[in-house]
């Protein structure tokens, strides 16, 4: 009897070590569980996107993803410099250079997201070409998007614009206005709502989806090949200059740069957003 509880003693110290080894193992794949992370996005489309994403990340590592949708474009980055949020997922370089050399900002880029194709949306109009003499175009008025814009309307063919202003040109620098269009500068989560009350109007992605409207809706498009497109449109997953290289904000990159997600991304915005990374 003695000499059985002795091997049982030792199968017992044995199989203890496996459980042992078996939760250390399932504690290294699950090292950030019950890790909360808080993104601010903007629009009900990014919204339900990152809902899924926090089902993966909650899945696969445990972690907690609470996505915080904001009303506009000035909110999310103030956010996450003041500590409100940890992340945000909404912006391309451009908008980010100008918000942190306004707001003497250190927010920077962790992971490219998706991609926003700029469109010009008519409820009026079916062609670009059907756009009358003296047609009021809304368009959004920061600074980034409104010269992405009016960019945009240059690579339609509608107008020239002074080609030293790069990225950031304004009304005032359109150059050529052959059909005396007029611009209508409106917050960019207005401009889809305006349709009604212009002849076109150049709207956000997020903003065209959050409205019922895909790329096949619009009378002209500014990106049709992603691989071309200059990175500075190329939305991200923004942070604070001092957590840039946390290990926890890292993984949520990684989770959201995933085959499920990118299947998501054309299922929730119906092409109306293109993942780049």
């Amino acid at each position: 009897m003695k000499k059985f509880i002795k091997q049982l003693s030792v199968v017992s110290l044995v199989a203890g070590l496996f459980v042992g080894a078996g939760a250390s193992v399932h504690a290294a794949e699950k090292e950030f569980e019950g890790k909360v992370v808080k993104v601010g996005v903007v629009g009900e489309s990014d919204k339900d996107l990152w809902k899924y994403v926090a089902e993966l990340a909650k899945d696969k590592e445990g972690i907690i993803i609470e996505v915080e949708n904001l009303t506009d474009y000035n909110i999310p980055n103030q956010a996450v410099q003041d500590g409100s949020l940890d992340l945000n997922a909404f912006q391309h370089q451009i908008f980010l250079d100008e918000w942190n050399k306004a707001n003497k900002g250190d927010i920077v880029s962790i992971g490219f997201t998706i991609v926003e194709p700029l469109g010009l949306y008519s409820a009026k109009v079916e062609k670009l070409e059907d756009l009358k003499d003296g047609a009021t175009i809304a368009i959004p008025n920061d600074p980034s998007n409104g010269g992405r814009a009016l960019l945009a309307l240059e690579l339609a063919g509608l107008i020239e614009v002074d080609d030293a202003k790069g990225i950031l040109p304004t009304v005032k620098d359109v150059t050529k206005n052959e059909k005396n269009l007029k611009f209508e500068e409106l917050e960019a989560s207005q401009t889809a709502r305006a349709l009604q009350d212009v002849d076109a109007s150049i709207i956000n992605g997020n903003y065209a989806a959050d409205a019922g409207l895909t790329v096949k809706d619009a009378l002209f498009v500014d990106v049709e090949n992603k691989e071309k497109l200059n990175d500075a449109y190329k939305n991200f997953i923004a942070t604070r200059q001092a957590d840039k290289d946390n290990p926890l904000y890292k993984k949520v990159v990684e989770i959201y740069q995933s085959e499920e997600v990118a299947k998501k991304i054309d299922e929730v915005t119906k092409g109306s957003k293109l993942p780049v990374w």
